[in-house]
């Protein structure tokens, strides 16, 4: 009977502070209802809100996203401009749980942190609908990690020099280190195209959204949209709303992993999903930590990239990558990021600077599941090459300055007498798509070279 008759939950704006809103009255009942005090009491515990669900507020039904509870006080952050929310707006509260759809329609679409499609024919017109989709919670636990299959198997990105002298496995997470501009989204588009994994999901946060066409249009190409599922949510973006999108992406490649299939799942970036929960820490009274960064931001982290990786069907293999503030590779997000993932990769400026392509700096970069996923043969390979490159980088001041003397270290002598075989092994064109098979065979090929001199 009490339950057929309480009204709909209600509150009211009862503050507006930075990017934050504070909420009222949605906690509790209310007395003036005509409830009895066990009544009230009944629909205090009714009304009660958690942290995560979704409001309303006032008219134009602007949604927020509860982050933190005081008392009977909601901290709402909202997923879309708060132009027009006024104090003492009302406030209700969003039927059922936080949703995201999932299912093969949002395969070759482009849509937002809340599911909303972004795309048309051609990308700026009135977006069609998805197709066959269902809702499902944003939120969902990561794998057991006692029922996680083990990694034994390489996952092939079509890029040689990553493929062969930092080999990913299938279900592996791995970092792309990099300063700004220096290729992080152009090789995530070479995986892209030439992953062998069926799915790809592509998470671009906090991207300028003159980027975001750029990159469906001409990095990615028909061809890698054809398999993707693109969730952006560019810098001008609430927080939250940010924040949501990575979710929502790493939600999305949960449930093709769930149906049994391999995805790679790629986060550009993992940055910018930090700075957003910092912006959302500090909003709600977060005490500010290393750099800023409350300690919210680091644990947010973890529990993203933990949802990744292989269960008991399927695998998401995932790239996140790094933005290093001014090349510091020991920045917060970059130090917190390598301690729970899997590898790094790590891109170099000098080497963009060279016309280097990609310039990804294999001495510097690490897989920690190579040595499982590849045979001996190859390890062997990829470790003399290693060596002939690290000979040549500690001898590079001598060579420079001419006072190298030739015959003095056998492997700086491989490393100058191979150095274009080598370039030519490791660079590569952004249209090009290298098979892990031919990639192999070339590295053992130039190895072959030198292998009765070291």
């Amino acid at each position: 009977m009490l339950r057929a008759a309480q009204p709909t939950a209600a509150g009211e704006v009862t503050r507006i502070v930075g990017l934050g809103v504070e909420v009222g009255g949605l906690r509790q009942g209310r007395p003036s209802d005509g409830f009895s005090a066990e009544g009230a009491e009944a629909l205090s515990s009714a009304f009660s809100v958690p942290v995560g669900a979704v409001v309303e507020i006032g008219t134009a039904r602007t949604p927020a996203e509860v982050v933190a509870a005081e008392g009977d006080r909601l901290r709402c952050m909202p997923l879309s401009g708060l132009h027009g929310v006024a104090v003492g707006d009302e406030v209700h509260l969003s039927e059922g749980p936080s949703l995201v759809p999932i299912g093969e329609g949002l395969i070759g679409r482009v849509i937002d942190g809340l599911g909303r499609p972004l795309d048309a024919e051609g990308l700026g017109v009135s977006a069609r609908p998805l197709g066959p989709h269902h809702l499902v919670a944003l939120d969902q636990a990561p794998p057991s990690p006692m029922r996680r299959r083990r990694i034994h198997e390489q996952l092939q990105l079509g890029i040689r020099s990553v493929d062969t002298m930092t080999s990913v496995g299938r279900g592996q997470r791995v970092g792309l280190f990099a300063g700004s501009g220096v290729g992080k989204s152009s090789l995530l588009s070479m995986a892209a195209r030439g992953t062998e994994a069926r799915i790809n999901v592509i998470a671009l946060i906090g991207e300028r959204g003159r980027e975001v066409r750029e990159f469906i249009e001409d990095d990615l190409g028909p061809e890698g949209l054809a398999r993707s599922v693109v969730v952006v949510a560019t810098s001008d973006e609430p927080s939250q709303m940010r924040v949501r999108a990575a979710f929502a992406a790493t939600r999305i490649a949960e449930s093709f992993r769930d149906a049994g299939m391999d995805v790679l799942l790629m986060m550009d970036s993992l940055s910018r999903v930090a700075m957003a929960q910092r912006e959302i820490g500090l909003s709600v009274g977060e005490p500010p930590a290393t750099r800023g960064y409350p300690p919210s931001t680091f644990s947010l982290l973890a529990r993203l990239v933990e949802r990744a990786g292989m269960d008991e069907s399927g695998s998401i293999t995932g790239i996140y990558t790094v933005l290093v503030d001014g090349d510091d590779h020991n920045e917060p997000v970059a130090d917190a990021a390598r301690s729970f993932l899997d590898g790094h990769l790590v891109l170099d400026r000098r080497l963009a600077v060279q016309g280097h392509y990609p310039p990804v700096n294999v001495l510097e970069s690490v897989s920690r599941l190579a040595s499982r996923v590849t045979a001996s043969e190859h390890r062997s390979a990829a470790a003399d090459l290693r060596r002939v490159m690290a000979a040549r980088q500690g001898a590079q001041d001598l060579v420079d300055v001419g006072a190298y003397q030739r015959g003095a270290q056998p492997l700086v002598d491989i490393a100058l007498e191979h150095s274009d075989a080598v370039e030519q092994f490791l660079q590569q064109s952004l249209e090009e798509t290298a098979s892990a098979a031919d990639s192999w065979a070339r590295l053992l090929e130039l190895v072959g070279r030198w292998k009765d001199r070291i």
